[in-house]
């Protein structure tokens, strides 16, 4: 059954490509009126002025997605100092204030809400090369559990999900990937190749697909969950 957003208002940040864009078309089909901020419009979700000039236009925010990231893939011997902070400034001090004025918001009209965060299985499960972003994405479960226990009293819910591989443009800017592709022969045939290896049901999620289990922990129908962790990875973390 599709859950009914009608009359609700969503924040949803990182949502002019991949997860966050089909967040936001599902959100707005159900019914929502969607408010994003991504960096394709100037927004920078690590900046605490962005949420400063947003602040009036959130007021009306029931509902928020913390979506917004970038990765890199390098070794702890090989990282670049300055990549690692540029990753930890939009995945975790960006989801930090993301939160922050969701929360903000929420409290202020009183009526209750609900916010996911988009971790990543690489949060869950160490893999060489992703220190920077497996640090992030770890960092950002433990933040969104703090969210819920703080939450809680002012009817606020806040989960995360963690995906697996998920077909975004997100792989576009990995070297391995891009190796991948060239030995592979296409783009489809690489995320192919790469989901048979690293998972048991052998295929990636659609952005669509995660969209629709972002919804489910969104929607009336998760009213008791929070604090939880949805592991959606094709059985990579077995």
């Amino acid at each position: 059954m599709t859950s009914d957003f009608s009359g609700r208002t969503a924040l949803v940040t990182g949502d002019a490509s991949g997860i966050g864009l089909a967040v936001a078309n599902a959100l707005r089909a159900a019914g929502a009126t969607v408010i994003g901020i991504d960096r394709s419009r100037s927004d920078d979700v690590a900046d605490p002025e962005t949420w400063l000039k947003r602040a009036d236009s959130l007021a009306a925010v029931d509902l928020a997605v913390v979506n917004a990231g970038i990765s890199d893939a390098a070794a702890i011997v090989d990282i670049d100092f300055m990549a690692w902070r540029r990753l930890l400034a939009v995945n975790l001090d960006g989801a930090m204030l993301s939160l922050q004025a969701a929360m903000r918001a929420i409290m202020a009209h009183g009526r209750g809400g609900a916010i996911v965060t988009t971790a990543s299985i690489s949060g869950i499960k160490a893999e060489p090369g992703t220190g920077a972003y497996g640090a992030s994405k770890a960092a950002l479960i433990q933040l969104t559990k703090v969210a819920a226990k703080e939450g809680a009293p002012h009817g606020i819910r806040v989960n995360a999900i963690a995906p697996g591989g998920v077909d975004t443009p997100i792989w576009d800017d990995m070297p391995f990937f891009t190796d991948l592709i060239a030995s592979e022969g296409s783009r489809d045939a690489a995320m192919t190749a790469m989901a048979k290896m690293a998972t048991p049901l052998g295929r990636y999620a659609t952005a669509e697909e995660t969209a629709a289990q972002i919804l489910f922990l969104l929607s009336d129908a998760a009213a008791t969950i929070t604090g939880s962790v949805l592991t959606s990875d094709g059985g990579y973390s077995l």
